[in-house]
């Protein structure tokens, strides 16, 4: 588990197996200087997959998602923490795989023998649609983090974006869009969300920068699909023709009986 800052007071700190004190103190863990942050402001204990937040004294200002902490409580991923006017994220670190990682492209070789190169495309992207970012396009692989700081994986130079504003994890489902405690908020097809599952076609929106989210694989394949649809065949369209010229050669020969009666009936007439 780490802890996220987003408005800056400190860099994202990796919670190890232990105890960690927060507070202005200089011998501290974990430093933050701020109004209101006593010198043992918090401990938390960190052990496996859980942690324990400690209040340090009563009075000391702490709340988790906006309720008021005075004792005890535990700390899941997810959850807001402020620590007087410092707030925090707490999110989950994802253990490293030890899978090999996948190949960026696949190679083929043609009949001829002559290499072909396929590019993967990425699962899902972010389009901008408005402000800054309008016309760009911005890949969305693994987990990234949107924010105004240049360490971000997308990078959104707006004083309207706090420096660590969302995180977005691709999932089987889709895209898990997470709000990392930003000051304007983060909006899917215009409801705030702290946490929501986002789909191709839904609308991102960080204050008034906006993104839709594709799905360039989905979409190349359908097309692909709708061009490899198999054109009918000229047997097929043989018959067609056939029954043309039969019904073509039918009314010459009606039209010859019909000459030939009207001039036996003028000779007839004559005898």
């Amino acid at each position: 588990m780490k802890l996220l800052f987003p408005n800056g007071e400190h860099a994202p700190v990796e919670l190890d197996s232990g105890r960690a004190v927060l507070g202005s103190a200089a011998d501290a863990d974990i430093a933050l200087m701020a109004p209101g942050i006593a010198p043992r402001h918090v401990e938390i204990e960190f052990t496996g997959a859980t942690a324990k937040l400690t209040v340090s004294h009563p009075e000391n200002l702490v709340t988790v998602n906006g309720k008021a902490v005075t004792t005890s409580i535990e700390l899941k991923p997810g959850d807001l923490v402020t620590f007087a006017a410092i707030r925090a994220r707490a999110v989950a670190v994802e253990k490293a795989s030890h899978a090999p990682p996948p190949k960026p492209r696949d190679i083929d070789v043609d009949d001829d023998g002559r290499t072909k190169v396929r590019v993967a495309l990425p699962k899902f992207v972010l389009r901008g649609v408005s402000g800054v970012t309008f016309g760009k396009i911005y890949p969305v692989q693994s987990t990234v983090v949107i924010g105004r700081q240049s360490e971000c994986e997308i990078p959104i130079p707006s004083e309207e974006v706090s420096r660590r504003h969302a995180e977005l994890r691709v999932t089987p489902d889709g895209v898990m869009v997470e709000d990392l405690g930003s000051s304007n908020g983060t909006y899917v097809n215009d409801r705030r969300i702290t946490r929501q599952l986002m789909k191709a076609g839904d609308e991102l929106r960080l204050d008034t920068i906006r993104f839709l989210l594709l799905a360039p694989g989905q979409e190349m394949g359908q097309a692909a699909a709708r061009n490899e649809a198999p054109a009918p065949s000229p047997a097929a369209a043989r018959p067609v023709a056939k029954s043309s010229r039969t019904g073509l050669m039918w009314a010459i020969v009606a039209v010859a009986i019909l000459s030939l009666s009207a001039v036996a009936a003028r000779l007839m007439g004559l005898f």
